[in-house]
Order: structure tokens, then sequence, then C-alpha cells
């Protein structure tokens, strides 16, 4: 199998040496041509231009900053009959669906990926792309792009699924991020240390992933009432959160948001939902 890496920073480095260390014979391409030397010392081609990275494979891997790049490099090839190409660039669920119409309108067929990984990680074992879009496409080519991360999974035919998952994965690790760090800085304003913290409260941090999936189902069945953990017993809690954030000097902008909101919430008479409720008040929470 031949395959194509047009872009070589960091991400697209990463892939190309992966495909390499696969034994594929790999076809580069990058605006600065420098970044190629050293794919091309471990036995990368390096193509002149992006009409030949093109001609050398009938699979093209696309990882470039932004979508708009993607298609530029992309119309500079030509026609694009009988490739496959495998966007891994990061965007919108909307640019992914818009790329594979645009894609196929120039004869090429089009999966969507999304890598979940740094980049030293390419190629492990546990790493996890997630790919959508033209299903034939993705068959074909399903044993090279194993090498990116043995966890790829295909999701379906829409290329836009991918993406909209990898942005539901950041947008868990940010909250959960965020609130990690204004504990720890609550923690360390008493001079607690975080790693102590987290020998004795690990348990408890550990119950909150495993709590996901009932939170999942309640959202998917649209049923909030639950016998206990009610909304209303959060209310009080969360208050007390803002008000020691306060007095210790502490933002208190992350917990006053979820103090707003559940807030809201209990008062338009849903106390006795669970928290799985907020739900519909991102629904509905008007753009700022």
């Amino acid at each position: 199998m031949t395959v194509t890496v047009l872009g070589l920073g960091e991400m697209g480095s990463a892939l190309a040496a992966a495909f390499l260390a696969g034994g594929q014979r790999t076809t580069v391409w990058n605006r600065t041509a420098g970044k190629a030397d050293g794919l091309v010392a471990e036995g990368a081609v390096s193509a002149g231009s992006v009409p030949e990275a093109v001609a050398a494979s009938d699979l093209v891997v696309v990882n470039v900053k932004g979508n708009d790049a993607v298609r530029a490099i992309l119309a500079s090839a030509g026609s694009l009959d009988g490739r496959a190409v495998v966007n891994l660039t990061d965007g919108t669920s909307g640019e992914a669906r818009d790329v594979a119409a645009w894609v196929a309108e120039r004869g090429g067929s089009y999966v969507h990926g999304q890598i979940m990984t740094i980049a030293p990680a390419i190629g492990h074992a546990d790493s996890v792309v997630f790919y959508g879009g033209d299903e034939a496409a993705y068959g074909r080519h399903r044993e090279v792009l194993s090498l990116l991360g043995g966890r790829g999974t295909y999701l379906g035919d829409d290329p836009g699924t991918p993406a909209l998952f990898g942005l539901a994965v950041n947008d868990t690790m940010w909250g959960t991020l965020n609130g990690f760090l204004h504990a720890s800085a609550l923690l360390a304003s008493e001079g607690v240390e975080v790693k102590r913290f987290l020998e004795h409260a690990g348990a408890s941090l550990s119950g909150l992933l495993a709590y996901l999936p009932s939170l999942a189902g309640e959202v998917d069945r649209g049923e909030y009432a639950v016998p206990f953990g009610a909304l209303k017993h959060h209310l009080p809690a969360v208050a007390d959160l803002v008000r020691e954030s306060r007095d210790r000097g502490i933002d208190d902008e992350f917990p006053s948001y979820t103090l707003r909101m559940v807030r809201a919430v209990v008062e338009d008479g849903h106390g006795d939902d669970s928290y799985s409720r907020l739900v519909e008040r991102f629904r509905s929470s008007p753009a700022s």
C-alpha cells in the first residue's frame, strides 16, 4: 500500500513516521520542503508539489491547520479521481461535511478522522482515532490507518460525527480540568498539597466517572426524576463553594456559573430532578 501525507507539522510528521514504521511506502509534502528531511532519511519520498504527492498514492492523508487550508492544498492537486482522502484536520462537524462534499465533487472519496492523542502517542496501541464518512474507502484502508492508533473506530457514514465526538471529549476534559484546577487553588490557599488531597479523595473522584453512564442514560431518555441526589440537594453545596472561593480570594466565576444554572433550574420547578436536568438548560441557553 502507498500513502501520501500532506502537511508535516508536529502531528503530520508523526503520522508519516507511523506509516513508515509500519512498512508503508510513504510520500510526503509540506509547504516548507525542509521539514521532510528527517522523514526522507527514514525512507519517505519527498514530493516537489501537491499534484505529484497526490498522484503517488491511492490514500491521501491531510493534517494541516484548518479546513480552509485543506481545500486550498487539495485544490492545487486538480482531480482527486480514485483517491481516498482521509482528513485528520481539526475543525467543526459542519466543516467536515462541507469538505466531504467538496472532495466528492472532485472525484475523490472522503473519510474524516479525529485524532484523540498527542503526536508522541501516534501509533500506540491505546491511541484513539474516530473515523466517519465513506465506508468503502475506510474499509479499503483500515489496516493502514490502524498504524496510527490501535483504537481506531469507524462511527458511520456521516463525516461530521468524528469531529463532534472529538469536541465532546474535549468539552468534558476542559470542564473536568477547570474544576480540578479551581479546587487545587482552594487547597493551595490553605497550604494543602494537591497530591495529598488526591490520596484521600481519589475514590470519590473515580466514582464521578463511574456515574457518567447513568447520567448519559437519563439524557438519552429525557427522564430526569430520581429518588435521591436531586438538584435541590446540590444547591446549598454549590453556594458554599462560591462563598468559600470568595472568602479565600479565589476566582469564583467557575462555581458561580454552576450556581446560577442550578438555582434557575430549581426555581423552574425541577428541584427533584437529577443533575442531568441541566442538559436542558444548556440546550436552551441563549448565545452570549
